[in-house]
């Protein structure tokens, strides 16, 4: 019975984190609207490129590449890769319900972004070239939010699993690096404002702590009642 409690308990924290993640993007959203944004968003642009030379970024060529490098980090064919080779790992393992709410949350997100890009329709930025292929809506970055949603997800699913407190706190932090990685890389080659990245950063994070959130109320009806799994 106590953990049963323990288990639902940390459930409604996952759910709080979810909802308050969620209440965060839509602030963020709100402000972008009304035009709040764009003068910080402005300013962290030009920030990142050359003085007097908006076409040219901060830093060499070989790290600009290396930042065209790290934005495929949140694309959607190595994002589906990871997924496709984690839900098999889970699968394999015979983690059939970190399998299915892997795979669920990732699809939602990926869903959930097509969405909010249509619904925002907020143009990409024009004030600085873009130094890479861009074919859709600003807001919110899709990289930012499928990368949030699917390395963070991954992160927490893996923790539930693992009984090494290091371990756990080593695949959060990679989740985190690479999450924030990909969201600079963004506004750092110029394809989207900071407010889109850090809007797409809430979304994701919501997609992650509401998946963790089913993950850990499901584990009360495995075989009739809790389990650590």
């Amino acid at each position: 019975m106590n953990l049963l409690r323990r288990l639902e308990g940390r459930a409604l924290i996952m759910l709080l984190g979810a909802t308050a993640a969620v209440w965060a993007f839509l602030a963020v959203g709100g402000e972008m609207q009304e035009g709040e944004t764009l003068a910080l968003d402005r300013r962290i642009l030009l920030a990142l490129r050359t003085p007097g030379n908006p076409a040219q970024p901060l830093g060499s060529r070989n790290f600009e590449e290396a930042m065209r490098d790290v934005t495929a980090l949140g694309s959607f064919t190595v994002l589906t890769l990871v997924t496709i080779v984690a839900a098999l790992a889970f699968v394999l393992h015979r983690k059939l319900r970190h399998a299915a709410v892997f795979v669920v949350a990732v699809l939602v997100a990926q869903m959930g972004s097509e969405q909010l890009k249509t619904l925002y329709g907020r143009p990409r930025p024009d004030l600085v070239p873009h130094a890479t292929y861009v074919y859709s809506a600003s807001f919110p970055s899709g990289h930012s939010m499928l990368s949030a949603t699917v390395y963070l997800t991954l992160a927490a699913l893996i923790s539930t699993l693992e009984p090494s407190r290091g371990a756990k706190v080593l695949a959060f932090a990679v989740a985190v690096i690479v999450m924030v990685a990909v969201g600079f890389s963004r506004v750092y080659l110029g394809v989207h404002w900071p407010s889109d990245v850090l809007a797409g950063w809430c979304a994701g994070a919501g997609c992650a702590l509401a998946a963790w959130a089913v993950l850990i109320s499901l584990t009360k009806y495995r075989d009739g009642g809790p389990t650590a799994s």
